[in-house]
This record gives C-alpha cells, sequence and structure tokens, in this order.
C-alpha cells in the first residue's frame, strides 16, 4: 500500500516529507519516505487553459464574426515549463494506491490538484477515497496535526468548481472582449493589442477617472476660521466647528466656501467670552502594525524606495525560494499562527546574522510580548511573511534583496517592541454661541516607532504649548479671529504604492453598499499573487505608463477606456462574480446558471460591438512602439487588417495563480 501526498509547491510537499517516517529519498520531483509513502508537488499550475486555435484553426485569423469564442468541450494543456513534473505526479499517481490532494487550503488551491487528477485519468476508485490534508502553517507541529484532521476530498468539490466557474469565465470574457475590442482599434488604424480583463480594465479605468479628474480639476477658494484665545504666555488656536445652518454654504468635505460668512463670525468672536464647555486629557497606545501581506510589503516598498510590485514580488522569491530566509511570500494575511511564537528568539538570531543593520533592533526587542498578529483563527490559507530561523552570509543577499529583507524583518520584530504612546487633549470653547475646538497629540513613549528609524514631526510639538489644562466652565476670552485662505488641490495621480492600495481597498471606489460588503469581505481587485502581473500587463501593453512616480493610462489606455461600455471599467462587475462564486462554493448558486449568463451577456456585447462604428477615442490613436524587453510577445501573420501582425496572447484569463485577466 503506498500514499501518495500530491502538494502544491515544493516547499509543501517538503513540509510533509519532514515528518513522515525517515530515511528520506529524494528523487527528482518527488521524495520518498521511510514507510514507502511518497511525496510529490505542482509547480502551482501544471494545466493552462489552451488557445482559442487549439479549438479550431479558423481562430488563429482574428475576425469579427467569429465572436464571441464559447468552447464546448473545455481543454487543459501542460504548461511548458511543467510538463516535466506533470509526468512524474502522471507516473506517480498511477502506482499509488491512496492519493491525497494537499493543495493549498482556498479554491484556487483546491482546483490546482484538482485539475491535475482529472487530466492523469486517475482511476475512479481512488479518486472516490482521495482524501484532503489542509495545511496552513509549515511547522512541523502544524503539519502533523493536519496530518491528522484529513477529510474527504468529495467535501471541497464545491470549492474546486467555484474556481473552476472562474477560470473559465475570466477565459471567456477576457479572450473575447480583448479580441473584439482590439479588431475595432485595427479598423480605425490602431497597431496594437487593446487587452480587456475583468480585473485590469476596472484597474485601468481607475487611473484614466484620476487622469481626467486632475485634467478638468478647477480649483475653489475655501475658508478656515480660528479663535485666538489667549491663556497665560500661549495663545490657543481653536478651529471654528461650523453648525448644520451653515450647510448651504458648504461643499460635500465640509469646507466653507464664502468668506464673508467667515467675516462675519471672526466679528461676532472677536472680544467675547469663551467657555469651555468640554476638556479631555487622556493616553492613548498605538499597537504595531501587523506583519506583512505581500501587497502590505509592496506597498511599503514602493513608498520607501520607489520599487515596483514586480520587482518587490521578483525580490521576495528569491529571498523564499532561493535563500530560504523569508516564509512563503505570495500571502494575504497579515497574521502569525501560534506555534510560530515559539520561535521567536530564532528568527530574532537570524535576523541579527542576516540584517546587521537591525542589530540594535534585535537587541531591544523583548519576545516574550505576545503582539495581536498572534492569532490561529486569522490564518487561513497561508500566514504573514515573516523571516525564517535560517541564517546566511548577509553579503549573499543583492542590494535589493536585502532592502526587502529588513522590511520584512522589521515589521516582524515590531511585534516584540510595546505600543507608542500618545498624550491627547482635545478644548471645545462656545464663543458667541459658535463652537471652536483645539486638539492636540504627544508622543510620550515611542515603543515600536523606535524601528521607524525617522521622526514623525507632527508628534514633536510640547501638547501644553497648544492645548493647556483647562477645566470645563474655565471662561477666557477670545482676542479675535483669523480666517486662513485656502484653495482646493486636484486628486494627486496614482503611484505604484496608491494604485495598489486602491486594488486592495477597492470598496471605496463602489457606490452601491451591498457590492461594498462583497469587495471588502474579498481580495478587492486582483489577489496577492496577481496584482503585480495586472500592473506589469498594463505597462507591457502600453495601456498605462510611468512618470517619474506617477502612473497615468496612455492613449490608447483612455481610448479603450472610453470606448468600453461602463460596466467593464468598474469594479462592481467583479463583485457581482464573487459573491456568484462564494455561493457557488457554498452550495448556494449552481455553476450553469452563472456561466450561461456571462455567455448570455458575451453574445449581446460581441453584438453590439460588431454594429458600433468605430469610438471617436479609437479613432486615428497612435501604434505603440514595438515591446521592448521581457518575454517577446508571439505574433502570426494575417490575423489584422491587410495581413499585419497582432498579440494573440492577450487578456486571456488563463487558469494560473501568477496571471489572470
Amino acid at each position: 500500500m503506498t500514499r501518495l501526498y500530491i502538494a502544491e509547491k515544493p516547499s509543501l510537499g517538503r513540509a510533509i516529507a519532514a515528518v513522515l517516517p525517515r530515511p528520506h529519498k529524494n528523487h527528482d520531483g518527488y521524495i520518498e519516505v521511510g514507510n514507502g509513502d511518497i511525496v510529490t508537488w505542482c509547480i502551482g499550475h501544471l494545466l493552462e487553459q489552451v488557445e482559442p486555435d487549439a479549438y479550431d484553426v479558423k481562430y488563429k485569423k482574428w475576425n469579427m464574426g467569429d465572436l464571441p469564442i464559447i468552447p464546448q468541450q473545455w481543454q487543459l494543456a501542460p504548461r511548458k515549463s511543467a510538463s516535466k513534473q506533470l509526468s512524474v505526479v502522471r507516473k506517480l499517481a498511477k502506482k499509488a494506491s491512496e492519493v491525497v490532494h494537499a493543495g493549498d487550503p482556498d479554491r484556487e488551491g483546491q482546483l490546482l490538484v484538482d485539475e491535475v487528477i482529472d487530466y492523469v485519468k486517475l482511476a475512479q476508485s481512488k479518486k472516490a477515497n482521495m482524501q484532503r490534508l489542509l495545511i496552513s502553517d509549515l511547522n512541523p507541529a502544524a503539519v502533523k496535526r493536519a496530518l491528522g484532521k484529513m477529510r474527504s476530498n468529495r467535501d471541497f468539490i464545491p470549492l474546486s468548481v467555484s474556481a473552476l466557474a472562474r477560470s473559465r469565465a475570466d477565459w471567456l470574457y477576457g479572450m473575447n472582449m480583448t479580441r473584439a475590442y482590439t479588431l475595432l482599434g485595427q479598423k480605425g488604424g490602431y497597431r496594437g493589442v487593446l487587452s480587456v480583463g475583468r480585473v485590469q480594465t476596472p484597474v485601468l479605468g481607475l487611473v484614466t477617472r484620476r487622469d481626467d479628474e486632475i485634467a478638468n480639476f478647477v480649483p475653489k477658494p475655501f475658508y478656515e476660521v480660528f479663535a485666538l484665545i489667549p491663556y497665560q504666555d500661549i495663545m490657543i488656536r481653536a478651529r471654528w466647528k461650523p453648525s448644520d445652518a451653515c450647510k448651504p454654504w458648504q461643499d460635500e468635505d465640509g469646507r466653507i466656501l464664502n468668506r464673508q460668512l467667515c467675516e462675519n463670525v471672526v466679528g461676532r468672536i472677536k472680544g467675547q467670552p469663551a467657555e469651555v464647555t468640554e476638556s479631555e486629557r487622556k493616553e492613548t497606545r498605538q499597537a504595531p502594525p501587523l506583519p506583512y501581506s505581500l501587497s502590505a510589503l509592496q506597498i511599503d516598498a514602493a513608498k520607501r524606495y520607489g520599487m515596483s510590485a514586480a520587482d518587490v514580488l521578483a525580490n521576495c522569491q528569491s529571498l523564499y525560494e532561493k535563500h530560504k530566509v523569508i516564509t512563503y511570500p505570495r500571502s494575504d494575511c497579515r497574521y502569525l499562527p501560534m506555534d510560530h511564537f515559539r520561535q521567536a528568539n530564532d528568527v530574532c538570531q537570524a535576523i541579527a546574522n542576516n540584517a546587521g543593520e537591525l542589530s540594535n533592533a534585535v537587541n531591544g526587542a523583548d519576545t516574550s510580548l505576545k503582539s495581536k498578529a498572534w492569532n490561529d483563527k486569522k490564518v487561513d490559507a497561508h500566514h504573514a511573511i515573516i523571516p525564517t530561523p535560517k541564517a546566511v552570509n548577509a553579503a549573499a543577499l543583492s542590494s535589493s534583496e536585502n532592502r526587502v529583507y529588513q522590511l520584512i524583518a522589521r515589521q516582524y520584530l515590531m511585534q516584540f517592541y510595546p505600543p507608542a504612546v500618545y498624550s491627547e487633549a482635545k478644548l471645545a470653547f462656545t464663543i458667541a454661541g459658535g463652537l471652536f475646538i483645539a486638539k492636540g497629540r504627544q508622543l510620550m513613549s515611542p515603543g515600536w516607532r523606535e524601528l521607524l528609524g525617522r521622526n514623525d514631526s507632527t508628534d514633536e510639538t510640547d501638547l501644553a504649548d497648544k492645548v493647556p489644562p483647562l477645566e470645563k466652565g474655565t471662561v477666557l476670552t477670545c482676542q479675535d479671529g483669523e480666517i486662513k485662505d485656502k484653495m482646493t488641490e486636484p486628486p494627486k495621480p496614482f503611484t505604484e504604492a496608491t494604485l495598489l492600495q486602491a486594488m486592495t481597498g477597492i470598496a471605496r471606489f463602489v457606490s452601491d453598499s451591498s457590492l461594498k460588503k462583497i469587495l471588502r469581505e474579498t481580495d478587492g481587485l486582483g489577489t496577492e499573487a496577481t496584482r503585480a502581473g495586472i500592473l506589469d500587463t498594463l505597462f507591457k501593453r502600453q495601456l498605462l505608463m510611468r512618470q517619474g512616480k506617477s502612473i497615468h493610462a496612455t492613449e490608447a489606455g483612455r481610448g479603450l477606456v472610453y470606448a468600453l461600455p461602463d460596466e467593464a471599467t468598474y469594479p462592481d462587475m467583479t463583485a457581482h462574480w464573487e459573491h456568484q462564486l462564494q455561493d457557488m462554493a457554498e452550495k448556494k448558486c449552481a455553476y450553469q446558471p452563472f456561466m450561461d449568463a456571462l455567455q448570455s451577456r458575451l453574445l449581446l456585447m460581441m453584438d453590439n460591438v460588431r454594429q458600433s462604428e468605430v469610438p471617436p477615442s479609437l479613432r486615428e490613436l497612435k501604434s505603440p512602439e514595438p515591446f521592448k524587453g521581457g518575454k517577446k510577445r508571439r505574433y502570426r501573420k494575417g490575423t489584422g487588417k491587410s495581413g499585419s501582425k497582432t498579440a494573440v496572447r492577450s487578456g486571456s484569463g488563463r487558469t494560473s495563480k501568477k496571471k489572470t485577466s
């Protein structure tokens, strides 16, 4: 009797083997353990959606009349880079008497191994008895516990169906919409790919609309009023808080737009009694920020070092796979399993060795402190990205690897520092019937903020100089009023950091409250594993461009957004899909109605494109320069107007955790 474990990735496979009987024999693509059982692994997705021409050779040529392309019998093909490992898994599965599914404990991980099991045609008897191993923590104790709690893989069929629906829906939508709008662009003379995807296009829409807001912005004056109230040798500056009666003269952000109203307030309060109607002084504690998820790390690295999301991910992969000094990086979780707390001293020693610059921070760490990061209930498929206990020669890390490692290590060390302590004060004055508020905040004890390596100037003011300790009922005199003339400013262009923040917090760009809730509960736009690739695709297809740190839509990107229906350029559709896919995973919704509805919608959309004239935004677009760097696009002759060459691999939304549309 041979049991075969099929893990999602080599690191998970090694973690499983590590707790199984010894001795171990390492083979090419698998490990044989002491009792004869075998552990093998996938390398992410071993299979991918085939291109349209695999279904019918006529689809090699892009033709509006062929759209929408809807496969009747879906096909997968081995990824070129993974065909060798697929052969290993196939041979082992045929020999094994029992198979254990050890994909990541999420819907993508469920499908990833299930699709391999189907592709290698595992015997029905083995498939019916297949067990599911759920591991979210690679610590040996956690892996052993998981091995003792295996369930039937049949319990997880709905999760796999949900992932399959997402994969196929992304392919249908991305492939058909990309071909339709690229062909429409060709009619207007554009010679590039106008890539459309369920995720990438709303991101392009975000940037385009931000660019438009900036371009169309008209600055307006607004005003702030302060009461100047002397007390001993201090001048208290209390800001006026307008009453509801002033709303007609305020904008949606509460700013006063009428200077005459402000002048009237100043005239009324000058020389008048200022009574303290509220006095509050309190100490507040700010807990350390949680360890990093991939997006949180990418955002901080972009802010601090100007690194792109793709660069951060590449350095993380190297730190994880090559140097083995950080845990799995493609994580959307910011919490840690309790088992990891026991490793704190070992991890801290490794940090001191691997990043000498943090040795003082390590010395100041109190590993008996337990921050809110340690929470088994908050850990799902993966835990936060943290350093491992492995020590390496610091010179082995490149400068960019070292920067990323130090960010991860510093964030981890913060968990062993006390909270930052602030003293906060507030005084509310009533003057001539109006409300005026003075606030102050002072950092008393830096705690974890010591590790930031920079001072926060807003915390350096002596609190007593701004908000003295006055008792409620104290009456002072308002010496004068002051009007600050200000101008509204346009929104700032997106940067890599703020665009990633927008993708993770996409709910705030949606007005429908039910959709907001769905998007808050999901990953937002894209996933930790795909966001860098989505941005990279938009840059490579020359739909987005960089100007210094700012990110803008190109002429082609703007043209595409203006030409597309609104539903394609807003995140609402993703929320609707996610809602249905989650229902599918919970057996509240079936696969076929979801796919039927999408196919019907695509038929209508393709008819609309066929019948429409070339939109003004796609006329006379400047064709892109040939793409330089990275992987070459694959071109085929005769796919466009007059036998022009057009990129074929576009918006396919193939089944991959690394790249979706």
